[in-house]
């Protein structure tokens, strides 16, 4: 299959999700454009990113508009003198000023279409996060596209993004959409609940490549230190810092605790002032963005993974964090919360423990169970390690995922 992939930004670190998809459906010999709105300043990229060349295959679309205005008035004439006959639909649609206002005026529109006129056609147009399905519809409407639209929604998408636009943002793509994929069944109740017909929406979770993660069990260290981990944005989803507040008042009784935070956000300097507030500079560390290897290394150092998510102030929402598969596929006992797709992965109980959001007092209380009934670790990491390579092996999801695509492309829907 010819599969196009729209994104907002590629490739971010974060977002692994995508890359474990994209070099899974190149492996199994599918072609995979990527187009992204937005050109991400490289400095550390994800091993697979150049190992497959990704960024070669990446088109960053609104970038390609020059902006010298004659150059552009120039390079779209001779685009239009060269392409008219061939793509006349597209061409006009994107030169509608009636309808398109300046984006057409300007020749933005124009300048947006050509490579995916020039790459075209598709068979499935996989959009990642509800925004940019919208993009893959509109550019469909315009001609610019062929395929079926599939958007995968994650949780911004279904959570804040809906609350600031309205619970009709949606409404053409989903009148307009082929399938609509949701990382978990809290999401998928939330887009049959918004409208779109059932039979329209499946389940389909992100994964982690199980042989890239080595399992061990975790087993108390002689000196007697325990190292926690949290991998995540610095933003306030993340609740990390529910997490150092955690570990403060647990550090009071077991002073030998080390905690390592992987990640940069807005809230970075909010968090060391609370750091230093809280006199933990000595245990708590600010570690920023780390390669993916790194992040295997620290994981495989560390005893519990810590991850207190929250729904932030305006509404933003996890999908299932993909570093909580990597560390349970580690064997790594996981403490988290009940906040949106997260108990469908982490068992209370079993594979780790859960609490309420934003409570503190709950969250230290079970990280100093961990800490006191360290052969509950090895347990735990069994359990875990189990769960993923049922539930969230990428090698059965990418498995999937193509014959899902294969039976949509074979489908009648409008394309």
């Amino acid at each position: 299959m010819k599969i196009a992939l729209i994104v907002e930004k590629f490739p971010v670190l974060s977002e692994t999700f995508i890359i474990n998809q994209i070099t899974g459906l190149i492996d199994r010999g599918h072609r995979v454009d990527i187009y992204s709105k937005s050109y991400v300043d490289i400095q550390l990229v994800h091993g697979e990113v150049k190992k497959y060349n990704l960024i070669g295959q990446t088109c960053y679309f609104r970038y390609l508009i020059p902006k010298n205005k004659i150059i552009r008035l120039i390079r779209g004439i001779a685009f239009i003198a060269r392409c008219l006959f061939k793509y006349p639909i597209p061409l006009f649609n994107a030169m509608n000023i009636i309808k398109y206002g300046s984006r057409a005026a300007s020749l933005s529109l124009l300048f947006e279409i050509m490579p995916f006129l020039e790459k075209g056609p598709y068979d499935i147009v996989h959009c990642h996060f509800g925004p940019n399905g919208k993009t893959g519809l509109f550019l469909r409407d315009l001609g610019a596209i062929t395929g079926k639209i599939v958007t995968t929604f994650h949780g911004y998408d279904l959570s804040s993004y809906i609350k600031a636009r309205g619970k009709n943002t949606y409404k053409r793509l989903f009148e307009g959409g082929d399938l609509f994929l949701t990382i978990s069944e809290r999401w998928k109740e939330e887009l049959i609940n918004l409208g779109v017909k059932e039979d329209k929406v499946a389940v389909h979770r992100m994964g982690v490549d199980t042989n890239k993660f080595v399992f061990s069990l975790r087993k108390p260290k002689k000196s007697g230190n325990i190292q926690l981990l949290t991998v995540a944005r610095l933003v306030e989803k993340k609740g990390v810092k529910y997490g150092i507040q955690a570990v403060a008042n647990v550090l009071k009784k077991y002073p030998k605790i080390e905690y390592n935070i992987v990640g940069d956000g807005v809230l970075k300097n909010e968090l060391a002032q609370l750091i230093n507030e809280l006199n933990l500079n000595n245990h708590v560390k600010l570690l920023g963005w780390k390669e993916q290897g790194d992040i295997v290394s620290l994981m495989k150092d560390s005893d519990i993974l810590l991850m207190p998510s929250v729904t932030a102030k305006e509404g933003d929402q996890e999908g299932i964090p993909v570093v909580l598969m990597e560390a349970l596929a580690q064997g790594l006992p996981v403490l988290s919360t009940y906040h949106s797709g997260i108990p469908e992965l982490i068992q209370d109980e079993v594979s780790g423990y859960l609490v309420h959001e934003r409570d503190v007092k709950a969250l230290s209380e079970r990280l100093e169970y961990l800490v006191e009934h360290q052969d509950l670790w090895s347990r735990m990491g069994r359990a875990g390690r189990n769960h993923i390579e049922n539930h969230y092996n990428i090698e059965k999801l990418n498995e999937q995922l193509i014959r899902t695509f294969q039976k949509l492309k074979k489908s009648g829907c409008k394309s």
